[in-house]
């Protein structure tokens, strides 16, 4: 599903946020003020993209926007990677059973 707000929207509003705070008491009212401006429907859609944002740039702990793509990508891979596993076990029991077997020669 596509965001309803493009992303560059998201990080024109997070920047705006930043540059309008020190004319607020605080940062809610910041956020109110700029989502109102912007017609983003909630405050707390304004509030998730500025923690986001922090955190992403390294000034609040949680995980990063790109994090969650890296894992799902790495899933992917293992799971390729396990399957390949399992054909070269199965491949390798088949040839080992081969050498057991006798063989006659005509």
């Amino acid at each position: 599903m596509a965001a309803p707000y493009p992303l560059e929207l998201r990080k024109r509003t997070v920047r705006m946020v930043a540059e309008v705070r020190p004319d607020y008491d605080t940062e809610w009212s910041a956020m109110k003020a700029v989502a109102a401006k912007l017609g983003i429907g909630a405050t707390e859609t304004l509030r998730k993209w500025v923690r986001q944002d922090q955190v992403d740039s390294g000034n609040r702990p949680g995980v990063a926007s790109e994090e969650p793509a890296e894992l799902k990508r790495l899933k992917k891979e293992n799971a390729e990677l396990r399957r390949a596993n399992d054909i070269l076990k199965a491949a390798a029991s088949f040839f080992a059973a081969e050498l057991d077997r006798p063989h006659t020669h005509s």
